[in-house]
């Protein structure tokens, strides 16, 4: 078997990470197997239709690395790959179905349905259709027609019997064919549903594997007695479970959670994580990572690495959470495994959203020690703010000293730190932390430079976290260093 595999989406809004979950199994499996993954664009429901969506979920997918062989911007063998540019081929496969008894119209107005719709529920049955359109004599049909009543294509499910569908994760799961209506195929404004759609689509595009999530499966049966009627060999059926939401309860939802009761950020677009600071290398690992295990107990792995051992029939099909504290933890292996200018160029354009200027040579000198510190690239804003802006001094001499730096010894202290950058040659980091870890030693009580240092930081940078005190300097520059000192010292002298 040749695998082709597709990711179709809708283009009624921002791209879901549970959709981005469900694009990269496709794409890993297709890449597995050296086959082929599509991207086709299922815009059937036009009154949804977001402008611009299209186009972004597309960006989306992009700056996750997933590429498609075939799709609607670069073409392929089987296109279009827009479903209303395929209209109709889908009103051509329904005309067959009429044909073959295997369809019908149905002329069915809104008064008509509501009608139905609640005489079937006082009965307790929630199929919303009475089939009352089923089995109307050819003139009846025809006469109806000829008055310009509008109707919808319906599918004749089976009445009796049941409909088993094979699921690559579940096996065969077996459905009464009772509890089923006779579902609309085609609308009357001529366009498909996504019943008649997407198995036109997928057998003439030879999908191998419609890889969807499990809130499918529960109308597969039609799709099943679709492809029988049209007599197509059917592709493998994979229904990915649910993700739900990171309390266990309910589906991830689309609307945006805020904070789990951790406190960690709930993301569940896929531009809040390409905003959020993550690399795309990292959420990929992660969702990699949700329903699968690469094994030998390793979470942290490339996708090529993914590839050589992914396979569709080993992922679970229990429900599972998305753990986003894990996410964090990848991210930072990510960025600690980053080369200095990579992470400078990748901080900076954060820092400047945050109206933060701050020159690439002063980020390459910090971004060594940063790499360790970061969970993700937002996070440099509060380490870096000493760098874009004038931050406030402390509140007084006092709050610059130590129980091993008394006033008079921090003075003294400063003083001299102050002096010594001020003439120091060349300013680098092996001379500024050689003079200022000499000076600590000198005025501490106890002799170790570390109270010095601390405090040294503080009155450099003007907060209490930031990257280390020999970095900061060098990256602040000579100038605004002494400026800062100098502004130190006058506190210190009016004491």
């Amino acid at each position: 078997m040749t695998v082709r595999t597709r990711f179709a989406p809708s283009p009624t809004g921002y791209l879901h990470i549970g959709g981005v979950w469900a694009a990269l199994f496709a794409w890993l499996y297709a890449r597995r197997h050296g086959g082929q993954f599509l991207l086709r664009i299922e815009d059937t429901d036009t009154k949804r239709t977001v402008p611009g969506a299209l186009e972004s979920l597309m960006t989306s997918l992009r700056w996750f690395g997933i590429d498609w062989d075939e799709g609607p911007d670069i073409g392929g063998p089987y296109g279009p790959y827009i479903q209303t540019q395929r209209k109709e081929l889908y009103q051509t496969w329904a005309n067959w179905l009429i044909e073959n008894d295997y369809a019908y119209k149905c002329f069915a107005t809104a008064e008509e349905l509501a009608e139905m719709r609640a005489a079937l529920e006082a009965k307790g049955d929630r199929s919303g259709y009475d089939r009352r359109y089923r089995d109307l004599p050819a003139e009846k049909v025809a006469e109806l027609e000829a008055s310009g009543r509008e109707y919808v294509v319906r599918f004749k499910m089976p009445l009796t019997g049941q409909t088993v569908v094979p699921d690559l994760l579940r096996g065969d799961v077996v459905f009464d064919n009772d509890q089923f209506t006779d579902y609309v195929l085609l609308k009357s404004n001529g366009l498909p549903t996504y019943h008649l759609a997407h198995v036109v689509d997928d057998h003439f595009m030879e999908i191998s594997h419609i890889t969807r999530g499990v809130e499918w499966l529960n109308t597969a049966p039609i799709h099943v007695n679709l492809f029988k009627a049209f007599g197509w060999e059917m592709p493998v059926f994979v229904h990915l479970p649910v993700i739900l939401n990171p309390s266990g309860k309910g589906k991830l939802s689309k609307r945006h959670q805020a904070f789990t009761e951790d406190g960690t950020e709930i993301l569940v677009r896929a531009d809040e994580f390409m905003e959020g600071g993550y690399l795309p290398e990292a959420v990929l690992n992660f969702l990699a990572n949700i329903g699968w295990t690469f094994g030998d107990d390793v979470e942290k792995f490339t996708m090529a690495e993914a590839i050589e051992r992914f396979d569709l029939a080993t992922v679970s099909s229990a429900p599972t959470k998305l753990p986003y504290s894990k996410l964090d933890w990848l991210n930072g292996q990510y960025i600690q495994e980053m080369e200095p200018l990579a992470l400078a160029q990748a901080v900076r354009p954060y820092l400047e959203a945050a109206g933060l200027e701050v020159n690439v040579e002063a980020l390459l000198v910090v971004m060594p020690p940063m790499r360790v510190r970061l969970k993700r690239f937002t996070d440099a804003i509060e380490f870096l703010r000493f760098l874009g802006e004038e931050m406030p001094l402390p509140d007084s001499a006092e709050a610059l000293t130590h129980k091993q730096l008394p006033l008079e010894s921090a003075a003294a202290a400063f003083r001299e730190a102050r002096d010594m950058l001020a003439e120091l040659q060349p300013f680098t980091l092996d001379e500024i932390s050689a003079k200022l870890m000499a000076i600590g030693e000198k005025y501490t009580v106890n002799g170790k430079a570390g109270p010095f240092l601390g405090q040294m930081r503080l009155a450099v940078t003007g907060q209490q976290v930031s990257p280390p005190l020999f970095e900061s300097v060098v990256a602040l520059g000579r100038a605004r260093v002494v400026e800062r000192l100098d502004q130190i010292l006058a506190l210190f002298e009016a004491k």
